[in-house]
C-alpha cells in the first residue's frame, strides 16, 4: 500500500507549531512515499516565514511537492507579486508545482493561484487556460496504468465548508481533468476536510479537501489526509490533531454536475 501525506495552509507566521511538530515527527516516524503539499505555506509572504516554511519542509526529507497559495504571493510589494512572485521560494524552487511519478501513482501540479484578478478578492481560485493545458499535457504523459491525482490550492468545486473558494472556470477544468482520466484532485484554501465525488459525462473524478496546520481553524482541528493507495484504489483519512483518532474521511456525491 502507498501511502501519501496530504498536508495544506499551514501559513508561517501564524502557524499551529505544536501541530506542525507533530506533522514533522509523523513523518519521520511513519515515512509516507510522498508530500504533497497544497499551499499557503506562509501566511503574509513574507522572508521570515519563508525561510521558517522551507526549513520545515526540507526537514520532512521524503518526496515533496509544493503549490503555491494565495498567501504566498507577496499582497503589498506589487512589483515582486508581478514580476518574481516566486523568488522567495528559492530554496527549493525545485519543489514547487513539481510533478511526482511513484509507483503506479502520477502527481500532476495545477496552478489556481493568480497575481491579478478583474474582482477585488485576489484571495479566490482562478484557472487559465494555459494552466490547465499545461496540467493536461502531464496528465497525458503519465503511464497508462498509473492513478492520476493533480494537487492545486484552490477547489475547483465548491465542497460543504464555511470557506469558499469560487473558482473561475473550476468547473471547466474539473470536467476536462475527469475526461482525461484523473481520479482525484488535492486541494486546500478553506481549512477544512471534505471528499465529493462528481460524475461528468460518464467520469467519475474526487474533489478532496485538506485541513489546515495553522491557528486559523474552523470547523476542524489541525489536521491533515493521508491518502491511502492499494490496487489503483485509495481512500482518504483525515488525521487530527486531537484525541479522536484517524478516520476514513466520508465520501460524498455531488447532487449536481459540477460542469453544467
Amino acid at each position: 500500500m502507498m501511502r501519501l501525506f496530504h498536508v495544506s495552509d499551514v501559513h508561517f507566521g501564524c502557524e499551529d507549531e505544536a501541530a506542525v511538530a507533530w506533522f514533522e515527527r509523523l513523518v519521520k516516524d511513519e515515512r509516507p512515499d510522498a508530500v504533497i503539499m497544497s499551499g499557503d505555506l506562509t501566511m503574509r509572504a513574507r522572508r521570515t516565514e519563508f525561510d521558517a516554511g522551507l526549513a520545515w519542509l526540507q526537514r520532512l526529507a521524503v518526496p515533496t511537492t509544493v503549490e503555491v497559495g494565495n498567501h504566498d504571493l507577496p499582497a503589498y510589494n506589487l512589483f515582486t507579486r508581478f514580476v518574481r512572485p516566486y523568488h522567495r521560494y528559492h530554496k527549493v524552487e525545485r519543489l514547487i508545482e513539481k510533478p511526482l511519478d511513484l509507483p503506479g501513482v502520477a502527481i500532476v501540479p495545477l496552478v489556481t493561484t493568480a497575481r491579478f484578478q478583474f474582482r477585488l478578492d485576489w484571495s479566490k481560485g482562478n484557472v487559465t487556460r494555459r494552466e490547465l493545458n499545461k496540467a493536461l499535457a502531464l496528465v497525458a504523459e503519465a503511464p497508462q496504468d498509473a492513478l492520476v491525482l493533480v494537487a492545486c490550492h484552490h477547489p475547483l468545486i465548491e465542497g460543504h465548508t464555511r470557506a469558499t473558494s469560487d473558482t473561475r472556470h473550476g468547473a471547466e477544468a474539473l470536467a476536462a481533468l475527469a475526461e482525461a482520466g484523473v481520479a482525484g484532485v488535492l486541494t486546500g484554501h478553506v481549512h477544512d476536510p471534505f471528499d465529493i465525488t462528481h460524475d461528468l459525462d460518464g467520469h467519475r473524478i474526487r474533489m478532496i479537501g485538506a485541513g489546515t496546520l495553522s491557528r486559523r481553524t474552523r470547523d476542524t482541528p489541525p489536521s491533515f489526509n493521508e491518502v491511502r493507495i492499494d490496487g489503483g484504489k485509495f481512500d482518504v483519512v483525515v488525521r487530527t490533531l486531537s484525541p479522536e483518532p484517524a478516520r476514513v474521511l466520508p465520501r460524498e456525491h455531488a447532487v449536481e454536475d459540477a460542469g453544467a
